[in-house]
């Protein structure tokens, strides 16, 4: 079952959860909806991509009123395509929600257990990674592109995860629109790293197509890392969207050549009142 729904134009929802962890805020945005013009049109939340910083802030609080979480909220990486995971909390808000300035340097994956706070990411054919441990009230959110994924930013989120007595049973992941197999292809210098991941499994997450050229299923493997991580299968849900073949939704960097805008993945409890 898909687990992203169509809320409206400007962003999908993880419907299942938010129907059943009530105050959760989850989802990615598509490219439809905002303000920004030429090839960030016109919903880009990315400040680093050299969109006008007032388009990007606008569309920032656009999908702050339709989601209703306060900009002065969220949280921001500059995002590195490394695997340094920062564990959030109340004082780190607005860092990063309206400037690229002033947000966590090389980090790639946020956590929290408290409300009011936003964790966001952005994208543009990377694997957002999604995870919740209800039982904790635990959130988190990494960004996976193929260094961060060989790297197993997945699996590093399990063991932050581990380290305040959540075990993997008790974790559950989304991998949310993304590059699919057949629009990801790679050479042998990822593979390489692919291999060195996967040393022990059998069926890789992968096909060649000729010498040096293959078809690599990035949420597959992300996915492979976090059953050897402890996640149960029945835990782990995989969306069907690429972001690469549907041009009319999202932005793609590969598709688009580099030159294009950035969704933003989000996750958060909303403030509840006492």
């Amino acid at each position: 079952m898909e687990p992203f729904a169509y809320e409206n134009q400007s962003y999908f929802s993880i419907k299942n959860w938010m129907e059943q962890y009530p105050g959760l805020v989850a989802g990615l945005t598509t490219k439809k909806g905002g303000c920004s013009t030429g090839i960030y049109e016109s919903f880009n939340l990315g400040f680093h991509v050299g969109d006008q910083l007032e388009a990007v802030c606008s569309n920032r609080n656009h999908l702050a009123s339709l989601i209703q979480f306060p900009l002065n909220s969220w949280v921001g990486a500059e995002q590195t395509h490394d695997t340094v995971i920062r564990r959030i909390t109340l004082n780190d808000r607005d860092k990063g929600s309206d400037s690229y300035d002033n947000a966590f340097k090389g980090t790639d994956g946020f956590y929290t257990n408290e409300e009011g706070i936003l964790l966001t990411l952005c994208y543009a054919d990377c694997v957002p990674l999604f995870f919740i441990s209800p039982k904790h009230r635990m959130i988190g959110a990494a960004h996976a592109g193929w260094k961060g994924t060989v790297n197993e930013i997945a699996r590093k989120m399990v063991e932050k995860w581990g380290e305040e007595g959540i075990p993997p049973d008790q974790i559950f992941a989304v991998m949310g629109p993304s590059i699919c197999k057949k629009c990801y292809i790679v050479n042998d210098y990822v593979i390489n790293f692919v291999e060195k991941t996967l040393v022990d499994v059998e069926k890789k997450p992968y096909n060649t197509i000729k010498d040096g050229q293959y078809t690599l299923d990035l949420r597959e493997l992300n996915k492979i890392i976090l059953l050897k991580s402890g996640v149960p299968e029945k835990n782990i849900q995989v969306t069907n969207l690429c972001s690469s073949c549907n041009q009319s939704e999202f932005f793609s960097h590969r598709r688009d050549q580099g030159k294009t805008g950035r969704m933003l993945s989000f996750i958060g409890w909303k403030e509840t009142s006492e």
